[in-house]
């Protein structure tokens, strides 16, 4: 097996790119939609905050991770691993693993969704012409990163920039065309709209704030990459600050152009349509285009952070040894390999969904938010211990804080997903142990603890309620 002790550093901007990057996909094209089905202006506001100060304190964990304990790489799996054993780490890279999986399915739905607005054969993204175009698309993909990881670091970086753009016209044309009036009418709910409470309104918009914000642990994931640890969260930082002004602005602004009823109806990429709405129908053409770049890019860096959590949780012997091979190229191809077989497999699932992108897209923020629950949980573990507080021990009441309302946040989210969602994953986490009866096998160790044990059963029995679920059509997919 190649290693990878010589392997190029990432700078800091190339770093933030990374961040930048996988966080602006399709879910930031999806937005107006999204929050018109949910609520008005005033729930989006109360949502955003929400969102934006939890997943601030997510990322300032994060950052506080990746200095005091500089030896976890790949940190999503690894904090999972050190704070509560390695089943639950396993489970944490088995979740964010999948789910970003799913959440690459989600761009190709809609890429063909957004083909499909001029090219009606592509539907809504899950039609069998729209499989197997992406079909094609992701087996492209997956030989052009073979040829090297820094290549297409390179390319992410590039793409990057190069897809703010569009975001930033759509932003400037609908800031020109700011009606005051429209925005008032729409502030407490529009016209139109069925009654629902404060509360419910905000919780319905949570689910896409986990899927935008996806993306923040870009350069925790990469930190074996980055030449200090402080450019870890400089990057997880900045990226996550430029990323969330976006975010809120997309959000905010077509309320004051068009009544909420209409944003609500419309197709997706729903920033298309209401740019459409302002300039006419270049900038359904304009938006068009921005997107099919922006989620091309996110799923280049997507699909290097997948491999990359496998590839390092097979490297710590906590998948099977098979995923840490690595290529000529110091490319994780066994691990590359196997997340685009799962990434096809759920492509050609879409055939029998009504709406695949929404299904992709929740599917994808249930499967990351044990992931998430785990590195805060840990961060609190780490500060209520006081370990590594020799150093700097005037920042431990502050990051115990941090770590407290992260965990809170996250709880939050389960409760917000509500238990559809818990079970669907669990339909995945479930047969998933597969991989981790393997890999324990491998090396001649104990599968379980007790406790271990309990997790596994409770799991099964979510599987199995889960399965249950869908037979007896409780989940619409």
């Amino acid at each position: 097996m190649a290693t990878s002790t010589n392997t190029q550093k990432f700078s800091r901007w190339t770093l933030t790119a990374m961040v930048v990057g996988s966080m602006v996909g399709a879910g930031i094209f999806s937005l107006p939609r999204t929050f018109g089905n949910a609520t008005g202006p005033f729930g989006a506001i109360i949502a955003w905050a929400i969102a934006g100060s939890g997943m601030y304190m997510l990322a300032r964990v994060f950052q506080i991770l990746a200095e005091r304990k500089p030896d976890l790489d790949a940190g999503v799996y690894a904090y999972a691993k050190a704070g509560f054993g390695p089943y639950a780490g396993f489970l944490s890279a088995l979740g964010y693993w999948i789910g970003s999986c799913i959440g690459n399915v989600s761009y190709w739905v809609l890429i063909k969704s957004t083909l499909g607005a001029f090219f009606p054969i592509f539907g809504d993204g899950n039609t069998i012409p729209a499989i197997l175009v992406a079909s094609v698309g992701i087996w492209l993909f997956h030989f052009m990163i073979l040829r090297g990881v820094q290549q297409a670091a390179f390319i992410n970086t590039v793409v990057t920039i190069c897809k703010i753009v569009p975001i930033l016209v759509f932003i400037l044309l609908a800031l020109f065309a700011f009606n005051w009036e429209q925005f008032s009418a729409n502030f407490w709910g529009g016209e139109g709209m069925p009654e629902m409470s404060l509360f419910e309104q905000v919780r319905a918009t949570m689910f896409v704030t986990v899927f935008v914000f996806l993306g923040i642990e870009g350069a925790s994931v990469y930190s074996r990459f980055a030449k200090t640890r402080t450019d870890v969260g400089f990057a997880t930082l900045v990226g996550f600050a430029g990323v969330l002004i976006l975010m809120v602005l997309v959000t905010m602004l077509p309320y004051a152009v068009l009544p909420q009823a209409e944003i609500a109806a419309m197709r997706q990429p729903s920033m298309a349509t209401v740019l459409e709405a302002i300039v006419g129908p270049w900038g359904a053409v304009f938006v068009s285009i921005g997107l099919l770049i922006s989620v091309l890019g996110a799923y280049l860096a997507w699909s290097l952070i997948c491999a990359e959590v496998l590839f390092t949780a097979a490297k710590t012997r906590d998948m099977p040894k098979v995923f840490a091979t690595e290529n000529q190229n110091k490319v994780p191809s066994a691990a590359l390999w196997m997340t685009n077989i799962i990434v096809q497999l759920f492509v050609i699932s879409t055939y029998w969904s009504r709406d695949a992108f929404a299904l992709m897209l929740n599917l994808t923020s249930s499967m990351a938010l044990i992931p998430y629950l785990l590195v805060a949980a840990f961060g609190l573990m780490l500060t209520r211990r006081g370990e590594t507080y020799n150093i700097r021990p005037q920042e431990r009441t502050r990051d115990l804080a941090i770590a407290g309302i992260a965990l809170v946040y996250t709880i939050f989210l389960l409760f917000a997903g509500g238990l559809k969602f818990v079970l669907l994953s669990a339909i995945l986490y479930g047969p998933g142990t597969i991989l981790y009866f393997w890999a324990r096998r491998e090396q001649n160790e104990k599968v379980f603890t007790p406790m271990e044990l309990i997790v596994f059963i409770v799991a099964m029995i979510g599987c199995v309620a889960g399965i249950y679920g869908f037979v007896t059509g409780y989940f619409v997919v």
